[in-house]
């Protein structure tokens, strides 16, 4: 852990705000974060403030925390500068989130420290969640290939290709009743991954 250097200070600081955008996601403190690290408060606070790197064994850690590929703290890196934090090329997504449900999750955001992010979801012919319980976000999405049933309490809806939805601290679940992938643009507000 070394003091960050003029030249990657923006990298530093824009790595930080993508970690205390996690952790304040999941609602941990400094110090619970911290705790599980086996780090400092203190130290922990330079990271997210961009004052001084983490290392990658740290990274690696809490991409674990926050069920993450440590490539996330690393997708912006191949950018030219004057596109960092505004413009994310495809080839550069990040893959966020698991495939135990039949979803497949790309962040499309630059990063997490905005009041919200938007997610590129796939989800597989016949796959479906369970009950996620309602959250203090707002989320709404676009549907830009396919069908999804989606549950905004007990109300299902049944949306194709072209309808948008909204919808604010209710719980939700979805099937994928079709034979294709659906592919919809999520927006969430403010952040959880």
């Amino acid at each position: 852990m070394h003091k960050a250097t003029s030249s990657s200070e923006s990298l530093a600081e824009a790595l930080g705000a993508d970690i205390r955008a996690l952790r304040k996601s999941r609602s941990l403190t400094l110090n619970q974060l911290a705790s599980t690290l086996n780090r400092s408060t203190a130290w922990l606070s330079h990271v997210e403030r961009g004052q001084i790197d983490a290392g990658i064994s740290d990274l690696k850690t809490i991409a674990q925390i926050f069920d993450l590929p440590v490539s996330f703290f690393f997708r912006n890196d191949e950018a030219p500068a004057r596109e960092r934090g505004q413009i994310v090329r495809a080839r550069h997504r990040t893959e966020i989130g698991n495939r135990a449900e039949g979803l497949t999750e790309e962040l499309l955001s630059p990063d997490l420290n905005h009041p919200f992010e938007m997610i590129r979801s796939t989800f597989q012919p016949g796959s479906e969640s369970g009950i996620v319980p309602a959250r203090a976000t707002e989320e709404g999405g676009y549907v830009v290939e396919g069908e999804l049933h989606l549950w905004i309490g007990t109300n299902r809806h049944h949306l194709k290709a072209g309808d948008s939805f909204h919808f604010a601290r209710q719980p939700y679940r979805w099937k994928n009743p079709g034979t294709k992938p659906a592919i919809l643009v999520w927006i969430v507000s403010p952040p959880i991954y």
